[in-house]
């Protein structure tokens, strides 16, 4: 399978067959330890931390171009190549990557299912060489306005039929009972799904398969027919809920950078608690 056949999500085997061939970047978002013991050979490791931005109290908001276009040149990334994303925590930085990609311009990319977990538990080969990115010059030309979704653009379309907003919090952050901003609460008609609900624990933490996440959402009325935007507290966890929705043929998604950091620490957005 070449680089550009491979698909959204990838299993380990096939990256594995896929080591050194090809026009892949392989970028790791574990933890720096984690890294520093153990890696997939290759891979360049990237600080989460890195890819967000904040205007407090707002968090996990969208650097801007001239900042991405240094961060991707930074691991060496060019525009032909095909990047693939993992983690220690199930995707959800990794995911994180992908949705920046995304919204860069950048669509060659694929999260590989289960990240390090899967990785190293089915055997793959593991590495301690730190693998030095070789700089490039990658240029952010514009913003991608498809994937992204504002505050205003979700106060213009609150009473839309057409628009799912999908909460991918836990429970007691979207009833209300735990707040992590100035207010708690969820956007009036968000629906919950929490992020690690599309995990399989037991299959060392994939996404769930096509038909069990399809049917998780369809309980809740999230319908491909319709514009669904995902958002969390920073759209840390949502970015991971924004790659399954993609990965089961959903294709009007949008992110909510800031998330409810954002929504939730404004004095006059609307909210719903329970």
């Amino acid at each position: 399978m070449s680089t550009n056949h491979l698909p959204l999500i990838l299993e380990p085997d096939e990256l594995e067959r896929q080591l050194g061939t090809g026009n892949i970047i392989i970028v790791d978002l574990c933890k720096h330890q984690t890294y520093a013991e153990k890696h997939i050979p290759g891979a360049i490791h990237l600080e989460y931390a890195q890819l967000i931005r904040a205007e407090m109290p707002t968090m996990g908001l969208l650097p801007d171009t001239t900042h991405l276009s240094e961060l991707f040149s930074d691991i060496g990334l060019s525009p032909e190549q095909h990047v693939v994303a993992y983690d220690d925590e199930g995707g959800g930085k990794a995911c994180r990557l992908l949705w920046t990609l995304e919204v860069c311009g950048h669509k060659q990319y694929s999260l590989l299912n289960g990240g390090i977990h899967a990785w190293g538990n089915e055997g793959h080969p593991l590495s301690e060489d730190i693998s030095a990115a070789k700089a490039s010059h990658y240029k952010v030309e514009h913003i991608n306005d498809e994937a992204l979704a504002s505050r205003d653009y979700i106060l213009e379309h609150l009473k839309d039929a057409s628009v799912a907003l999908l909460d991918a919090r836990t429970a007691e952050e979207y009833r209300g009972e735990v707040e992590l901003a100035r207010r708690g609460g969820h956007i009036p008609g968000a629906v919950n799904m929490e992020w690690t609900q599309a995990m399989d624990q037991q299959r060392n933490l994939r996404l769930r398969s096509d038909v069990e996440l399809r049917s998780m959402l369809e309980q809740r009325g999230i319908t491909s027919d319709k514009t669904v935007v995902v958002y969390c507290q920073t759209h840390h966890r949502s970015a991971h809920t924004f790659i399954a929705l993609k990965a089961i043929g959903y294709e009007k998604i949008k992110g909510y950078p800031g998330s409810w950091s954002d929504w939730g620490n404004q004095e006059d957005t609307p909210i719903e608690l329970a």
